[in-house]
Order: C-alpha cells, then sequence, then structure tokens
C-alpha cells in the first residue's frame, strides 16, 4: 500500500515538473526569437535538448539503443507504437515531423510542444483526414525533412506490432522514399498503453523508479512496390521485438 501510495506521489511530481518544464522552455524559445531565430531547425533542437536533459532524465527512462538514424538524407521512419513515450523515446535521436492521431490536440500545453517543434495531425477514422496526412507527408519528405510515422494506427499490446496500415508505404513506394524502420520496446506490462484514460495511463506507467526501453533503428529499406515494402518493414519489426523481448522483457501481452 505504501509502495503504491509513493508510486502515485512519484508520477504526480514527474508530471507537474514535465508541464512546467515544457513551458519555461517554449517560453525561453519564443523569449530568444527575435534575436536567435524563429524556425524549424531551431526548434527541432529545442527538442532533442529538452528531450535530452529534462524529459528523459525526470522521467528516469533507461534507454538502450540499438544502430543509430542515418546521419545523411532525408527519410520516412516507421515504428511500431507502445506508448505515449514513444515519441519522447524517439525524438531524442531524429529531427522528424511527427503524425499524430488528432486527439493529441486536445492535451493543453503537450500540444503546443507537439505543434512548436514539429506534428502533423491526422483524423485516423477519416478517410479525407488520412488522405490530407499522406499529402502533407509527401510534400514534407520532398522538402527535405523526416517524417515519422505509427503505422498501427493506434497502441499494441500484443507480443508482435498490429498490422500496418499500408496508404503510407504505397505512398513511399510511389515517391521512391528511403523508409527507416524503428523498433521500441518496453520492459514493464505498466509501460503498455492499456488504459484510455491518458492521465491514468500516465500514473500507471511513471508510478516506477525507471523505465526500461529498448530502441533500435534498422537500415534504410526501397521498393518501388508498395505491398512489399510494407512487408519488408513489418517483418523487420517483429523479428526485432521478439529479439529485444527475448530474456528480457517482464510484460505480460494480450496477444
Amino acid at each position: 500500500m505504501l509502495k503504491n501510495s509513493l508510486g502515485l506521489v512519484l508520477a504526480a511530481i514527474r508530471f507537474i515538473v514535465i508541464i512546467l518544464s515544457m513551458v519555461v522552455w517554449m517560453s525561453a524559445y519564443f523569449l530568444t526569437a527575435p534575436f536567435l531565430g524563429n524556425n524549424q531547425d531551431r526548434a527541432f533542437r529545442l527538442r532533442k535538448h529538452y528531450l535530452k536533459y529534462l524529459a528523459i532524465p525526470i522521467l528516469n527512462l533507461k534507454i538502450n539503443l540499438i544502430g543509430s538514424p542515418p546521419k545523411e538524407g532525408n527519410f520516412l521512419y516507421i515504428s511500431n507504437h507502445r506508448s505515449f513515450a514513444d515519441p519522447v523515446v524517439l525524438c531524442r535521436y531524429i529531427d522528424a515531423y511527427v503524425i499524430a492521431k488528432a486527439e493529441v490536440a486536445k492535451y493543453p500545453i503537450i500540444n503546443r510542444g507537439a505543434e512548436l517543434t514539429g506534428v502533423l495531425y491526422v483524423k485516423r477514422t477519416d478517410k479525407s483526414s488520412r488522405s490530407e496526412t499522406r499529402k502533407l507527408m509527401i510534400d514534407t519528405i520532398q522538402s527535405g525533412r523526416n517524417i515519422l510515422v505509427y503505422p498501427e494506427g493506434t497502441v499494441g499490446t500484443n507480443k508482435k506490432a498490429l498490422p500496418f496500415n499500408p496508404g503510407t508505404f504505397h505512398s513511399a513506394a510511389a515517391h521512391g522514399f528511403n523508409v527507416v524502420p524503428v523498433a521500441i520496446e518496453y520492459r514493464d506490462t505498466s509501460d503498455l498503453w492499456t488504459y484510455p484514460s491518458f492521465v491514468r495511463q500516465v500514473f500507471n506507467q511513471f508510478s516506477k523508479w525507471a523505465i526500461h526501453v529498448k530502441l533500435e533503428f534498422g537500415a534504410p529499406i526501397h521498393h518501388e512496390n508498395g505491398e512489399i515494402l510494407v512487408q519488408n518493414v513489418e517483418t523487420w519489426v517483429n523479428d526485432t521485438l521478439f529479439k529485444m523481448q527475448e530474456n528480457w522483457s517482464k510484460a505480460e501481452y494480450t496477444g
């Protein structure tokens, strides 16, 4: 009982400190914008520094990084999705616009930070929204930027990733984009997003002293056939997840 109570206090403190630090970080950015500039490159640097020096230490995320993102070129990053903490882990290492569900726009302060540092919202159940977001994705990559997509469309709590939605891969194949596959896995059951409430999930996940996570970047994959491309990327992600889980994971998966 005492352990659970202390865990809830720890999660509450972390949540409050994260929100306050985001406000301070964004305020500092805007106050210095007239002198240092207000552009996407600076916003990406802001995000990386915030995640590296504040968010990740505050949440005590213990990241085991395997591989690294390409140093040159622009890419479509494809990752499985386990938790709302996934972008915190991933964007520590890449400069990319994140395609996020439209509901994120309703999270106070978090939405402002996401919009400042690069996000494209999509209503996943709205076909026209998905089409418009894919067009923005294409334009963004062609302009020389990176995009991060979670093609499962939601968080997965099975041992392997949920089936990838193929639309993104057909667009990548048609326009000749290089796809960098990414796998992310957490050690404990509480790290999987199992609660419908965002706040409930925050308290469930961050009431532990440390969160152990593995992150692996694969080599870029290219194919002119979208069906083959999605199969190749999905196979790599699932094979990597199984390798990560072996003799490490304590999570109780739902499937």
